[in-house]
């Protein structure tokens, strides 16, 4: 049963808890637009409300762009580049010589790694035209002010334009992929505010992570009018061989015309202040008339109301730690945040619907921090929607691991739509793989039924059998070893000479545990390799008292440089429930992480929380917080909740100047791992000797919690 650890007998006011967190902006902030999205669809607006000063946006702090999961793009590929074409050979623990695609800086590496990527469907835009010099710039914005209504998703903008005050209302509907807005101003009245509408060729590929729009190239996509009425025009758009298509309807009297190839204005022509309009995004013709704003907002209002009162929530109103503030709004937004961005047709990017990363690429071994809060906080629904992308996708898992010589089902890093994995580091990685048994086990831990058990059958048993598969029964170390080549969850050792990487060990150990239990639910028989395995799979490294992160080069705490990227040595007792991990030794490793781990060089988002999750296991409170809201280059939450990561590459001449883009502009597992973190911090584990085990009891929080619930 879900947790309620309260220290009162009311319910928590989910109404008050939300809007008391409304992010608010009354200033030009670069680091806080807003987003309003359903899930697999959403749109970025600055200041405006819309799109205006995206390129302002991009270059000096967080993009606003329009992105959806079903959107993707495709060179022609003339040369027929397959992914035996990027292969190099690895010796593997038995001896034996297999290629695995991991030569990235060639043609067929590049071509593999860029396609297919994501698509930007457009911009939208305010234009004001008729004796003042286009395009807006950010001068001509005075006092704004701006507002998200969390509880309802809808976007208030107000500001003064040129002197003349504009007012805007932005929201997304939550069954389509649509926007509304309406603009109220006297420069409407005019005819001299137009809302453009503007198609780009797609992304900058010279830039993988938070790329431009490229704007160049105009003669490489189309853009066409088709059906047309007196209140809508469909336009159709294709790159290649990609299409997709978009309405815009308007209410009132008002005409949308071409003003350039690809850019499209909408004005009004009828002596009304009021400009009202939708926008609809598909990858099919559009049969359905659009809806305007008062529908959508009553779409939204109704679905964000039973988001907010039908999943988990933890109020620390009353608490004297001036960080309960803190740690309660990062709670809301990143609610909402994930909830707009992370249950699409595929499974997220790592940037969520907020910017392109790795060419939209979906990294599976992401899957946990993206999605696993879902289950803990109640809302199951949403990581469902993740994991029916695998369960469609079994036939490709299949197939992968066939590649391999192995069985069941691989799962590749880094795919597309279609599930190929890209070349690189990307089919070295290995720690995707246990991800599909521990999620679907969160979801059968809160709906136990055989429904539960039929639909998640293959995906956890296949997947299990793969991760036995996997390993080589080393007679002379008398137990089974993982590796080479492989490249662990701490991305910093050579991929061709790394074996028995910690945490990967355990996570193996409880993955192929838990399928056991499958087994046994289903009406099965246990199998006896994996019983073998159980027994006799290689230890958790470490050298000197301490768990190291790899058995093969335990230099962890010898080597300064062997000490940044994810200290995973952690996990196996945070993130998993630590099967044979000793606490004492973990105790130490903890403390050895915590003075003399290299933070400033690089420790990604999601690394906090993990560590957080360590802490609490162990009875360390204190150490939970003070990590889990530690200041750091990466674990530094803005305004909107994002968490941007920095860059790792040197500033170029431009950003020197002052511009500062990171290069990593929003990264959504922090927020996923950060909501995880607070769930196993309030609702604690299996077996978890006391209440809100995350926080201490010093008599400064007061914590009220409902619909969470316990980890493994």
């Amino acid at each position: 049963d879900p947790v309620n650890a309260t220290t009162h007998s009311e319910p928590i006011d989910r109404l008050s808890w939300v809007r008391r967190h409304n992010p608010t902006c009354q200033r030009i902030d670069f680091d806080s637009p807003f987003t309003v999205g359903n899930g697999g669809f959403a749109f970025g607006a600055d200041i405006t409300g819309l799109q205006t000063f995206a390129q302002d946006y991009h270059r000096w702090g967080v993009p606003t762009e329009t992105l959806s999961r079903w959107a993707w793009q495709n060179d022609p590929n003339p040369e027929g580049y397959t992914l035996a074409d990027t292969n190099r050979d690895y010796p593997q623990a038995n001896g034996e010589v297999l290629g695995f695609p991991t030569r990235q800086s060639t043609p067929a590496g590049d071509w593999l790694r860029k396609n297919p990527r994501n698509m930007p469907l457009g911009e939208i835009r305010l234009h004001l035209s008729s004796g003042h010099p286009p395009p807006l710039t950010l001068a001509d914005i005075r006092h704004p002010k701006q507002t998200l209504d969390l509880w309802t998703g809808t976007l208030h903008s107000s500001y003064e334009l040129k002197g003349v005050p504009v007012t805007v209302i932005t929201v997304c509907h939550p069954e389509r992929d649509q926007i509304s807005v309406r603009i109220d101003s006297e420069w409407i009245r005019s005819g001299q505010l137009q809302v453009e509408f503007a198609f780009a060729a797609g992304h900058d590929l010279a830039v993988k992570n938070t790329p431009a729009l490229d704007w160049t190239h105009t003669e490489s996509h189309q853009t066409e009018i088709g059906r047309q009425s007196s209140h809508q025009v469909d336009l159709y758009r294709s790159i290649h061989d990609d299409h997709y298509h978009v309405a815009v309807a308007w209410k009132g009297d008002a005409a949308l015309t071409e003003a350039s190839p690809h850019h499209f204005r909408l004005q009004a022509t009828s002596d009304d202040s009021t400009l009202e309009f939708s926008a609809a995004f598909s990858p099919r013709p559009l049969e359905n008339e659009l809806v305007f704003l008062p529908e959508t907002e009553q779409a939204s209002a109704a679905h964000w109301k039973e988001f907010w009162t039908t999943g988990g929530a933890v109020d620390f109103s009353g608490s004297t730690d001036p960080r309960a503030e803190i740690l309660e709004r990062r709670v809301v937004l990143s609610q909402y945040l994930l909830a707009v961005q992370m249950a699409g047709d595929a499974p997220p990017q790592e940037s969520g619907l907020t910017c392109s990363t790795w060419y939209g690429k979906h990294h599976t071994e992401m899957i946990w921090w993206h999605a696993a809060h879902f289950p803990l906080w109640g809302r199951d629904h949403y990581l469902e929607k993740n994991l029916a992308w695998y369960r469609d996708h079994l036939p490709a898992a299949r197939g992968l691991a066939r590649q391999r010589g192995l069985r069941g089902a691989r799962w590749a890093k880094m795919v597309g739509p279609d599930c190929r994995e890209s070349p690189g580091g990307p089919p070295l990685i290995v720690w995707n793989q246990p991800h599909m048994v521990h999620l679907a086990e969160l979801l059968y831990r809160n709906a136990p039924t055989t429904e539960t058990l039929s639909r998640y059958r293959d995906l956890v048993l296949e997947t299990a059998e793969c991760l036995a598969s996997m390993l080589f029964y080393a007679g002379h170390q008398n137990g089974y070893v993982l590796g080479p080549p492989l490249w662990i969850a701490q991305e910093i050792y050579d991929p061709a000479s790394s074996q028995n990487p910690g945490f990967e060990l355990a996570y193996w150990r409880w993955a192929l545990a838990t399928a056991q239990t499958w087994r046994e639910r289903l009406g099965l028989a246990r199998d006896a390799d994996w019983d073998h395995i159980l027994t006799h799979l290689a230890p958790l490294p470490q050298k000197d008292g301490l768990y190291v992160a790899l058995g093969s080069h335990p230099d962890t705490f010898d080597n300064i440089d062997s000490r940044h990227d994810h200290p995973t040595m952690l996990a196996p007792l945070g993130l998993l429930p630590g099967l044979e991990a000793d606490r004492e030794t973990m105790d130490r490793t903890l403390d050895a992480v915590l003075q003399s781990w290299d933070w400033e060089t690089k420790i990604w988002g999601w690394d906090y929380p993990m560590i957080a999750m360590t802490a609490a296991r162990l009875g360390r409170p204190e150490t939970a917080v003070d990590i889990l809201l530690r200041p750091g280059p990466n674990n530094i939450y803005l305004p909107n909740g994002h968490c941007p990561q920095r860059s790792d590459e040197a500033m170029t001449p431009t950003q020197a100047e002052g511009a500062r883009k990171r290069e990593i502009a929003a990264y959504l597992p922090a927020n996923g791992a950060f909501l995880s973190a607070v769930a196993l911090m309030v609702a604690g584990w299996d077996g978890c000797p006391t209440t809100l085990p995350g926080f201490p009891a010093n008599g400064q929080w007061t914590v009220r919690a409902e619909g969470l619930h316990p980890l493994p």
